[in-house]
Parts: C-alpha cells; structure tokens; sequence
C-alpha cells in the first residue's frame, strides 16, 4: 500500500473538481479526500494500489472539463489506516 499527498493549482474550486476527483478515486479503488484550501487550490490525499494512485496522478493534470490546472505538486506520505472510503470537504 503507497500514499501521496497533491496539492493542486488553477481554477481547482467552484468546477466540481473534488467531487470528480472521488468519482476517480472511487472507480480505481482508493481511500483519502480532497478539500478546498483557503489558497484557492486543492489538497488531495489517496491511499492504495500504486498503480492507482500513478493514474489519480495522472487525471490531476487535466481534472474535470471545466478546470483549468496550472500546477500539481506531488509529496510521498505515510499511509493512514484509519481512512475509509474517499470524503470531500
């Protein structure tokens, strides 16, 4: 099991961005969230397969068809057991 933690920049708010991001993370079997930052980007944690998370990585760089990502920082993180499911907040 690997995790990654991304933060996300661009028009990353307001286009349904956490809300396709778990419709991804959900459909490659991940655990984590997304959530909004007061910065205007995106904080996305996803716990799983490697694989998976390379294809998360992946979709990050283009997102939703109505976000625009500017950037996507990429940091390795110890797992959390304790995560179920995927949550946006």
């Amino acid at each position: 099991m690997a995790a990654a933690r991304f933060l996300v920049s661009g028009r990353v708010q307001g286009v349904a961005f956490r809300a396709c991001t778990r419709a991804q993370a959900n459909a490659l079997d991940l655990r984590g969230y997304a959530h909004n930052l007061s910065d205007g980007r995106v904080e996305v944690l996803a716990v799983g397969d490697v694989a998976a998370i390379e294809g998360l990585a992946e979709w990050l760089q283009h997102g939703p068809p109505l976000a625009r990502v500017d950037a996507v920082v990429r940091e390795a993180v110890d797992p959390a057991p304790e995560l179920q499911g995927f949550a946006v907040g």
